[in-house]
């Protein structure tokens, strides 16, 4: 059995690249390690798809630690033939560790690394493996794929402390066998050996593998497989191709690995979203998993993410009917779909993935993509008046103009960027950004004055949010104190005690301003006065005199919010019936306009708030228009849809209900 040595390449007298310059070729990216990580390798992996299968693309991620039956195998056989100095070689370091940490990317139903392994004789279209384990700078050949130049295969690199891989790959051969091949890579510094013969430069890049010929070369077939036993590393399946990169001794940018496999995951989700989508079968595109230590970590599901679900949504608008075509005028060019949602929304917690996308607080964002639809940024476009509103929008370039993109874009692919072409292309893409501007402004009317006497509509528990709002805009209006007369009390009796209505009608505010009831205000009586005692009628004959009940109000709790009910984003007003005794509640939703006036009727063709519904004070939703709750301490809640691009106003009405 052939024992692999790493074999360091010398600089032949031709001139070779050296290993700092390839490593870096990513330039200065913005985005962290992880984060290129998984970009570039799901890329490559979408990019090395079957065109001839169904079934979707299985892209993993997996940090382990080598185990302890295998950390002698590992110690042994990965420093023969290697570079005796650390500063040349710093692998002996991480080896010497006592754990060796793993970080595993891999893809099932891919073609794997296949072609010939040797540069001189990759001449056909299938050069894989030479292309990921050889040669630097190559051009795709994949058309519309996510890739571009393969620059992004040194993340693999840059994300080892040493610099070291390990690829093992199945593929099919010209033949149309299986066949395994495993192969170990070292990017690292160029550095002058001391050598007998006298000082040798060398390029700092280095191979491990079957060296008995005049070129190192990865082990193949059963020898593969064995070392992949001695190893630990996972085998394919019987009928498995694909490929595994294994970075030793990753960084992780300061998180525990735990942390790092939960900004993985979630970055997956913000990155290759368009590829979690079900299509015309039911099925995505690709499937994504990622573990630590053999635990699993959940990838978020981008339709039940906020706010990606904003995205989705964009996604679909722009497959649909209601997408918008977007062209360049002069010269006249199709340049993609857009598709736009804008929606009333809780204020976001930002997330590390989502923070290093410039996303925190507010979405008003375009996320662009190419034919691949691979994520390549989110296009941050003018922001709402209110952290309560936002949009979300999605472009994707037309297949005529994946070229012209993909030139524009860094070896990170993570922009687009005009000024690195020439004409007509470069005005293509800057009129890209014209034309999703331009209907940014059109469709989301942010480009309004402000709105006369907005800040002095007296909106009882108005949040101070909306004291800038713009026209056009959306915002809410707070919960006023509208309280309608009813009692228990027989209109019989009512009219001998002289009961007067001593509550607003409505219309009218109980609490001006910011001003909400506190326990104890305005407790009238049927028939009473301001006082906290039941008003008592007279002794009728018979001695018994009758129980006059309070007259029910709404004591309401705070600032009306807004949050998540299932896929929908309500406007909550919490409030209280503090008096006892069973009563009935009824919602007046109202728009209130520019002057202090309010419209309860829509115009023609225009939104209105809707009642969602009635939670109680156990938390059960009532769908009813009209709600029967028990009145005492209890915190129950009136869920509204608010019409967008208005300010909403909620009143809650109640009455009581005669006991049965």
């Amino acid at each position: 059995m052939t024992e692999p040595r790493w074999f360091s390449q010398p600089y032949p007298p031709e001139g070779a690249s050296a290993a700092e310059g390839i490593r870096n070729q990513l330039g200065r990216p913005e985005l962290d390690l992880l984060t290129i990580l998984v970009r570039e390798s799901a890329q490559n992996s979408w990019d090395a798809r079957m065109p001839s299968s169904a079934e979707p693309v299985d892209y993993r991620i997996d940090l382990s630690v080598v185990g302890p039956a295998h950390v002698l195998a590992w110690r042994e056989l990965l420093m023969a033939g290697a570079p005796s100095r650390v500063e040349h070689f710093p692998l002996r370091e991480s080896l010497r560790q006592p754990t060796i940490r793993l970080l595993t990317v891999s893809d099932r139903g891919t073609r794997g690394l296949g072609g010939p392994t040797r540069a001189d004789s990759a001449v056909g279209v299938e050069r894989d493996f030479v292309s990921f384990i050889r040669n630097i700078g190559e051009p795709r050949d994949t058309p519309l794929g996510g890739g571009t130049y393969g620059f992004g295969k040194g993340i693999f690199y840059l994300l080892s402390k040493p610099g070291t891989i390990l690829v093992h790959s199945r593929c099919r051969t010209g033949g149309g066998d299986l066949e395994t091949r495993l192969i170990g890579c070292t990017l690292w510094k160029s550095y002058v050996a001391s050598e007998p013969e006298g000082d040798r430069r060398y390029t700092g890049r280095h191979w491990w593998g079957d060296t008995s010929g005049d070129v190192v070369e990865p082990l193949a077939g059963p020898e593969a497989e064995a070392m992949v036993r001695r190893l630990g590393l996972k085998p394919f399946g019987p009928d498995e191709t694909g490929t595994s990169v294994v970075i030793l001794d990753p960084s992780l940018d300061g998180l525990s690995p735990a942390q790092s496999a939960d900004y993985l995951a979630e970055t997956i989700t913000w990155h290759l979203w368009p590829k979690m989508l079900s299509k015309g079968d039911g099925r995505p595109a690709m499937q994504f998993s990622v573990t630590c230590d053999g635990r699993g970590h959940d990838v978020p599901d981008p339709r039940e993410t906020r706010p990606l679900n904003m995205f989705v949504a964009a996604y679909e608008t722009m497959e649909g009917s209601d997408g918008i075509r977007l062209d360049c005028l002069r010269p006249s060019r199709f340049l993609g779909r857009f598709g736009l949602v804008k929606r009333i929304m809780p204020s976001l917690e930002p997330t590390h993935a989502s923070r290093m996308l410039g996303i925190e607080t507010l979405v008003h964002h375009v996320c662009l993509m190419r034919p691949a639809e691979l994520v390549v940024t989110y296009y941050s476009g003018p922001k709402p008046s209110s952290e309560n509103q936002g949009y979300a929008g999605v472009f994707r370039a037309d297949q005529s103009m994946d070229e012209i993109y993909a030139r524009a874009e860094p070896p990170t692919h993570d922009a687009w960027n005009p000024q690195s072409l020439e004409k007509p292309e470069s005005t293509y893409v800057s009129s890209t950004f014209r034309r999703i501007d331009e209907n940014l402004a059109r469709v989301l009317s942010l480009g309004g004055a402000a709105r006369p006497g907005a800040t002095n509509i007296a909106l009882g528990a108005a949040s101070s949010l909306f004291s800038g709002l713009v026209g056009g805009a959306w915002g809410i209006g707070g919960a006023t104190a509208y309280s309608k007369p009813g009692s228990t009390v027989r209109a019989s009796t009512r009219s001998r005690l002289g009961g007067g209505d001593r509550h607003p009608t409505h219309g009218q505010a109980a609490s001006s301003g910011a001003h909400a009831q506190a326990p104890g205000e305005n407790d009238d009586f049927a028939g009473g006065g301001g006082t906290n005692e039941p008003a008592v009628a007279g002794q009728p004959e018979g001695g018994t005199a009758p129980t006059i009940r309070r007259r029910p109000r709404v004591q309401y709790v705070g600032s009306p919010y807004y949050a998540d009910r299932g896929d929908t984003t309500v406007l909550v007003q919490e409030f209280r019936l503090p008096i006892p005794g069973p009563q009935r509640v009824r919602v007046d939703l109202a728009v209130t306009v520019p002057g202090g006036g309010r419209e309860t009727e829509a115009p023609f063709g225009a939104s209105v708030p809707v009642l969602v519904g009635w939670e109680d004070g156990s938390g059960l939703l009532h769908t009813t228009e009209a709600c029967e709750l028990d009145g005492g301490d209890a915190v129950c809640r009136a869920l509204v849809r608010p019409a967008p691009d208005t300010m909403t106003e909620i009143g809650i009405k109640v009455e009581a209900v005669e006991a049965r």
